[in-house]
């Protein structure tokens, strides 16, 4: 029985690591890795500055993958546990990454009952990524949530800060390609 159940647990660690190892930071800059050094500087001596540190580390990379919860334990002389157990529990920080276009999928009651389900379905398959994935572009990412307080509109999906509603399957491949064609003709949310 005990081989079995240290069989079953390093099967478990396995699953685990192939998705942590998806998530590696592997296109870190330059100017990425002297913004963090300075971020650590600006904070060495604040008392309770995990906080600001991850926050500011996210601002710049986007999300806190595993290499940059390291490098901020090592640089403030704490447990890794620490920071990934701050990282892990605020749902502020990201552990994977996000991508350029948020998409939030409310999965509330009005939403729900009226085929939000089905609208996540679509964007997924739409975009080849299941529900807290990112696109390998980093174009698109999805993550459902429980009420955008737009329940008259119901089924509704947030891209970045545009509200979608009264939607239905038909509706999503229109609203992406709006997305895409933006991107493929060079327009920036800083054109807009």
């Amino acid at each position: 029985l005990l081989k079995f159940i240290v069989k079953l647990n390093s099967i478990h660690f396995f699953k685990k690591w192939g998705s942590f190892m998806k998530n590696m930071l592997t296109d870190e800059t330059r100017s990425q890795r002297e913004k963090l050094s300075e971020v650590f500087e600006k904070y060495k001596d604040t008392p309770g500055r995990l906080m600001p540190v991850l926050q500011e580390a996210q601002d710049i990379y986007g999300y806190l993958p595993y290499e940059i919860q390291q490098r901020i334990a090592e640089a403030l002389n704490i447990p890794i546990a620490d920071v990934y157990g701050v990282a892990s529990f605020y749902s502020q920080f990201n552990l994977t990454p996000k991508g350029k276009h948020q998409i939030s999928v409310c999965l509330g009651t009005a939403c729900y009952v009226k085929g939000a389900d089905k609208v996540l379905k679509r964007i997924e398959e739409r975009l080849g990524i299941k529900n807290g994935e990112c696109t390998q572009d980093r174009l698109f990412s999805i993550d459902s949530c429980r009420c955008v307080g737009a329940c008259g509109l119901a089924p509704v999906i947030m891209i970045d800060d545009e509200v979608y509603g009264n939607l239905d399957v038909n509706k999503v491949d229109a609203i992406l390609d709006m997305y895409i064609e933006n991107e493929k003709g060079g327009e920036s949310d800083d054109d807009k």
